[in-house]
């Protein structure tokens, strides 16, 4: 990123279409998965009260004017304890590093706390370049926000500041506009009307790790993860899907499944509307939960998830 978003527009100078990646950076939390929905006008990523759940990086993708703009949702960037939190960070980073403008999104009620300062630290030692991103501006009061704004500013050379609502959409038009602009000139990389680089079966496997964490909250630690381990095409139209909730603990695999099973059942319904819904087609879904001893440090398993 080499212009700001206040230069003349390359969509004149270039007389045609553009395109770039946009890496979506921040803190666990500060919502990085609520924006990119909102930014694409479609739930791509899960969101939950639940911090560090998004794992892989996922690419959604957004038109403004002729560029086509790929956002890349990336994991929070927090302090690493085990090889899964070290995949994610890295990930994180390597979007960033990789992308054509990056965006540091922070939660205003956050400010300058030690995980934010950690990130600002990080895009000067690796020389990127970025915009700022204020987040749930109507739960601070404005001079709050301006002082806020002043003293990132000083720390940083952000290219431009804004102040949205990722949750309300406030000002998400303003940033992906700003965006679009600095979009290099170039093809588009996707048809007109796909939204997502993701496959059906990962979107499936997200929405039900989705769908888990709200239903359990507290009571399930991160040790947990969803694959889709088969997709059948019915010849009614619809399709019968098979996956597996793995853990890590015995003790983890009785409070998934519930009393009676009456937990997962729950959740099972409550994935199958939403897969349902993002496929459009009837689904028949059914959950198993089995226990994989330390997956969370197992290579493999990191790689199947695109980490």
């Amino acid at each position: 990123m080499t212009e700001k978003a206040s230069a003349e527009p390359r969509l004149e100078e270039s007389h045609g279409t553009s395109c770039g990646f946009v890496a979506l950076i921040g803190a666990p939390n500060a919502g990085k998965s609520t924006l990119l929905n909102q930014l694409v006008g479609s739930k791509i990523s899960i969101v939950t009260h639940k911090v560090q759940t998004t794992r892989a990086r996922i690419r959604a993708i957004a038109l403004e004017g002729s560029a086509q703009i790929i956002f890349v949702d990336t994991p929070g960037i927090f302090a690493p304890k085990r090889k899964l939190d070290e995949e994610m960070v890295q990930a994180a980073w390597a979007g960033a590093l990789e992308a054509d403008a990056t965006v540091l999104l922070i939660d205003a009620r956050d400010g300058l706390n030690d995980e934010n300062n950690s990130i600002i630290a990080g895009l000067q030692k690796n020389g990127v370049k970025a915009m700022l991103a204020l987040n749930k501006i109507d739960l601070v009061p404005v001079e709050n926000l301006l002082k806020l704004s002043a003293d990132l500013n000083e720390k940083f050379e952000f290219s431009n500041t804004f102040m949205i609502s990722a949750l309300k959409g406030h000002g998400v038009a303003d940033l992906r506009k700003a965006l679009g602009l600095l979009m290099p000139a170039g093809p588009w990389l996707y048809p007109e009307d796909q939204i997502a680089d993701i496959s059906l079966r990962l979107l499936a496997s997200e929405i039900t790790r989705e769908k888990l964490y709200l239903r359990l909250h507290d009571e399930l630690p991160y040790a947990s993860t969803v694959e889709t381990e088969t997709w059948t095409e019915k010849k009614d139209g619809s399709v019968r899907i098979e996956q597996v909730i793995f853990v890590e603990r015995d003790s983890q695999k009785k409070i998934v499944l519930g009393k009676g099973g009456q937990t997962i059942k729950k959740i099972g319904q409550a994935a199958r509307e939403d897969i349902s819904e993002s496929i459009g087609q009837k689904v028949h879904l059914f959950l198993f939960v089995k226990v994989r001893e330390k997956w969370t440090n197992d290579p493999e398993r990191l790689r199947m998830m695109g980490l």
